[in-house]
């Protein structure tokens, strides 16, 4: 069976519970993934969350310290919720944030033209609407998966049906020959080098 790559991305952690709940099955399963960070959610109680992430070879990204539409935003207002949470991940880590996921998906020229790191999109089955089953969340992942797929879900706090459906998700994809791979890895595999400021939304490499 022909080796495929597909990249697991989590939105809006960090957080005690379902960040936690995310981080146990990774483990048990071996899986890296790549989590894109809000910055108010960085407290005291959750830069261990965080730690234990990084120690398990996932990797921690930037999702802008407020999650608010860049769009809406002047150049300067948008540099103040993007390079304040890629300080701290440096901190915690010791290591920048590599990629960006803009709140929303929101982007226009001037965005791609301020922040100075690449734009993460990916296939998302809206699994942020606690109306969508963990059941239809994942017959949509696994329906729709692809070779160098980036998938994007969310850990934010009470989403226990994202993290039901990841549990199944992983083996039904390895049995196809799918392995989960961190965002760096994927585009090393597929032999794309993104770059700041290059005007890309990144979903299928």
């Amino acid at each position: 069976m022909e080796k495929r790559y597909i990249a697991l991305t989590f939105d809006d952690g960090p957080n005690t519970t379902t960040t936690v709940a995310m981080l146990n099955l990774l483990q048990q399963t071996g899986v890296p993934a790549s989590f894109f960070l809000v910055g108010n959610n960085i407290t005291a109680e959750t830069v261990p969350v965080v730690q234990r992430a990084f120690a398990m070879g996932c990797e921690i990204h930037n999702h802008s310290m407020s999650h608010r539409a860049l769009t809406e935003l002047t150049p300067e207002q948008m540099l103040a919720e993007v390079q304040p949470v890629t300080q701290r991940i440096t901190e915690i880590t010791g290591t920048p944030p590599r990629f960006f996921r803009p709140p929303y998906i929101a982007t226009n020229p001037t965005v791609f033209a301020t922040v100075p790191l690449p734009m993460i999109c990916g296939f998302g089955v809206e699994d942020y609407n606690d109306a969508i089953s963990a059941e239809e969340r994942f017959c949509r992942l696994k329906e729709g998966a692809t070779d160098g797929m980036i998938l994007l879900l969310h850990d934010s706090e009470g989403n226990d049906k994202t993290v039901q459906a990841v549990t199944k998700l992983i083996p039904a994809l390895q049995a196809q020959g799918f392995e989960f791979v961190t965002l760096s890895r994927l585009f090393a595999l597929k032999k794309v080098n993104p770059q700041p400021f290059d005007g890309q939304l990144y979903s299928v490499l």
